[in-house]
């Protein structure tokens, strides 16, 4: 199995079209939170609208998890914390969103929700600890905000990583946490787009501008991670302990060799309906 990560497009058009043209390459896309952008001209409602068209164009192709940001969270719940009510809507186009489980093959996923408060916390301890009772031994978490005081919530001047997350790892120790948030963490000094905590990978792609985003494939059947961004390609090798530097990608796999030969095509963007 093959895994395309993604976090933090933004609503970015070019982004968004580059990761439908990629997309059949990969057995799932997994999309870590922040799909919208709170700080857009574009009216937050038509982000929805076309956002969504993506993700409807997205599930065509290949299977699709998607957990919220907190730039996607558009109302308030019964007890005025923040949710992520358009997520919750996707499901209805075939995408695993906020307090799914989806399993493929010897592996389950489970997609978190950006919390707020302590009702959604809550939901979302319940929601592990219910995973945890049947998790095989491949359990990956969509978790928007990285874990604190790692090198991938790391902003420069302070970590920006949710410590409740840590305590979550350490008591459960899945295999993988898919997470963004901290955009420039992969690029500084003493950040990084990788980090190991106990038994748990932990990844955070980065953000940068154009086409085509900042992205992480997860190779299962090879045990590797690459990360790839503007100018640089790396990987780890997932089957041994963390080791730092990443190797750069002096053979690039047949999957990479294909995307590099997607060019900015005439695709027909989805469009915000009228009204």
């Amino acid at each position: 199995m093959r895994c395309l990560v993604v976090a933090d497009l933004h609503y970015s058009l070019p982004q968004l079209d580059w990761l439908v043209s990629a997309a059949p390459q990969f057995d799932l896309v997994i999309f870590a939170g922040d799909a919208l952008d709170i700080g857009s001209m574009v009216d937050f409602r038509a982000q929805i609208v076309v956002v969504k068209k993506y993700l409807s164009l997205l599930a065509a192709k290949t299977r699709v998890i998607l957990c919220s940001g907190n730039h996607d969270l558009d109302e308030r719940n019964a007890e005025g914390e923040k949710i992520s009510r358009w997520i919750s809507e996707v499901r209805e186009l075939g995408v695993a969103c906020d307090g799914d489980s989806l399993s493929i093959g010897d592996t389950l996923f489970t997609v978190c929700p950006w919390w707020d408060g302590p009702q959604v916390k809550q939901r979302l301890v319940e929601q592990l600890r219910e995973a945890a009772a049947s998790r095989p031994q491949r359990w990956i978490w969509a978790h928007h905000a990285p874990p604190a005081d790692s090198p991938t919530s790391w902003g420069g001047k302070r970590f920006f990583g949710d410590v409740e997350l840590v305590q979550w790892i350490m008591q459960y120790q899945p295999s993988m946490v898919i997470s963004g948030h901290v955009h420039q963490s992969p690029f500084i000094s003493n950040g990084s787009w990788f980090d190991r905590l106990g038994l748990t990978w932990v990844f955070n792609t980065g953000l940068q501008p154009g086409r085509p985003p900042t992205y992480i494939v997860l190779d299962f059947d090879e045990d590797k991670a690459f990360w790839l961004a503007a100018g640089e390609a790396q990987w780890i090798d997932l089957a041994t302990s963390l080791k730092r530097p990443a190797a750069p990608i002096e053979s690039p796999p047949d999957w990479l060799t294909f995307l590099d030969q997607i060019a900015d095509p005439s695709l027909a963007r989805p469009q915000a309906a009228a009204g």
